[in-house]
């Protein structure tokens, strides 16, 4: 079973995600937040698997919410948001967010966004996604900028894995690409990872982006 906290400020909405979360035999909603203090104080409790969170919320904002969760190590944040990208999903990202899903996704999709984050790999719905990574990249890094050097630590095949990672690629698709077993890529994804000193592989891809990889 996918254990899920949903945190969502809207009651209409956040009753409509646990419905469809809830007809899906293989996921479990543990528990319901109505802004992100809650979210995080439940997450410590709970100790789900995986964290919906909207972005906007109340008390403590989505992104202060998913850097807390991903910093104490509570569970993997799949973030909501509308279409329109803004900062709150630039600021989520960074802050270790495992994907993102938009609000107005279908039922189906929502649910294997879930699975898919569940199996650990981040990057939900490739098209938005790879216009994510592109429009994170191209705005000004806030902060110190990426240095080229970090990528020393990285053997060749792991910067092939990076280099597919910032396209968007799942693992099925590098493996494809690279002619490697799925659980190949898994672990290289892994180490690169450490070795980045990254928290997801959202992070590597925007990482990889703004190295030109």
């Amino acid at each position: 079973m996918i254990r899920v906290l949903v945190a969502e400020d809207q009651a209409a909405v956040r009753a409509g995600l646990v419905l469809i979360l809830r007809s899906a035999p293989d996921i479990e909603v543990v528990g319901e937040a109505a802004d992100g203090e809650q979210a995080v104080a439940l997450a410590r409790r709970l100790r789900p698997d995986l964290v919906l969170m909207d972005v906007q919320m109340p008390r403590l904002d989505g992104v202060s919410a998913t850097r807390q969760v991903v910093d104490e190590q509570l569970a993997d944040v799949l973030v909501l948001t509308t279409f329109d990208l803004d900062e709150y999903v630039f600021g989520a990202l960074r802050a270790g967010a495992a994907g993102f899903l938009l609000k107005n996704t279908e039922a189906r999709d929502l649910l294997e966004a879930v699975r898919t984050v569940a199996r650990g790999e981040g990057l939900i719905s490739p098209t938005v996604t790879r216009r994510l990574i592109a429009e994170f990249a191209a705005k000004p890094v806030r902060g110190p900028e990426a240095d080229p050097a970090v990528l020393e630590a990285l053997t060749r095949r792991e910067r092939e894995v990076l280099c597919c990672l910032g396209e968007g690629l799942s693992n099925a698709e590098i493996a494809t690409r690279l002619k490697m077993a799925e659980a190949t890529v898994k672990t290289h994804v892994s180490r690169l990872l450490a070795k980045l000193g990254l928290r997801s592989r959202v992070q590597a891809a925007v990482l990889a982006q703004e190295l030109g990889v």
